[in-house]
């Protein structure tokens, strides 16, 4: 796997933040560090890039960049005002994320993202911490199952599904990626064209395990909270339960108190 995965619209996320030469700029969602790389090739000796992210994994990669211009901190960004506190940065010039699963944890099996390639079910950004997709499917009842697909898949045969996965449960436990995925195709037999039927229940699962709508929720107001006057902030999103957060909160921020 290679450290310098180039993220989607690096270009268009940079020139968004315009970074000033001595400007201090907050990577919110590290992943493989394409955006941070990119914005300390435009800073000067003074200017200084905090990064962020949850997974040990990119955490243990941006700290082999090796720049004493960044900083890297593991936490979800949902803490980005704690990080932004024991960095001394209490205002900051831009703030970016890029919003969703990173390539790196798409592309390793073990780490349970992907219903392509079989594997243990787990799906946690930070493997250290929390509780498993497995885990959750294993305790958590019709309604919460059903509720889960539905709000955050935007899954319409949730509650078809949700009923496969208490069935399936009572014969075995559901413990990896293809066990999940065959229930799920067997249960959904419609769906658009070129998207796999499981693709909608294994987005709701990821966001549901890593609570990543709350922490966006949270993550947005301390982000823009901290910009320093003519600061800028960007957000890279995928689909529309992110966006619907993304917008609201930047009406919110503009109207004023």
């Amino acid at each position: 796997m290679s450290d310098r995965h180039v993220p989607v619209m690096l270009a268009e996320a940079i020139a968004a933040l315009a970074p000033r030469a001595d400007g201090i700029y907050v990577d919110a969602t590290f992943g493989r560090g394409g955006h941070t790389r990119a914005l300390l090739a435009r800073l000067g000796v003074r200017g200084r890039v905090i990064a962020l992210d949850r997974d040990p994994q990119a955490v243990a990669a941006g700290r082999t960049i090796g720049d004493p211009r960044l900083v890297v901190v593991q936490a979800a960004f949902g803490a980005l005002a704690a990080a932004l506190a024991a960095a001394g940065a209490s205002q900051v010039d831009g703030v970016l994320f890029d919003l969703g699963v990173s390539s790196p944890q798409l592309d390793e099996a073990a780490r349970g993202f992907s219903f392509r390639v079989d594997a243990p079910l787990d799906m946690r950004m930070d493997p250290t911490s929390g509780e498993s997709a497995a885990a959750w499917l294993a305790r958590a009842d019709e309604a919460a199952l059903r509720e889960v697909i539905r709000n955050y898949g935007e899954e319409r045969f949730a509650g078809r599904i949700a009923k496969a996965i208490v069935a399936a449960r009572r014969r075995e436990p559901i413990r990896t990626t293809r066990q999940l995925a065959d229930l799920v195709g067997a249960a959904v037999r419609t769906r658009e064209p070129g998207q796999d039927p499981a693709t909608r229940t294994f987005q709701a699962l990821r966001i549901h395990v890593n609570q990543e709508l709350a922490e966006l929720e949270i993550a947005l107001p301390a982000a823009m909270g901290r910009l320093a006057a003519g600061g800028r902030l960007a957000v890279i999103s995928f689909h529309s339960l992110e966006d619907r957060i993304v917008k609201t909160a930047m009406r919110d921020a503009s109207s004023g108190p």
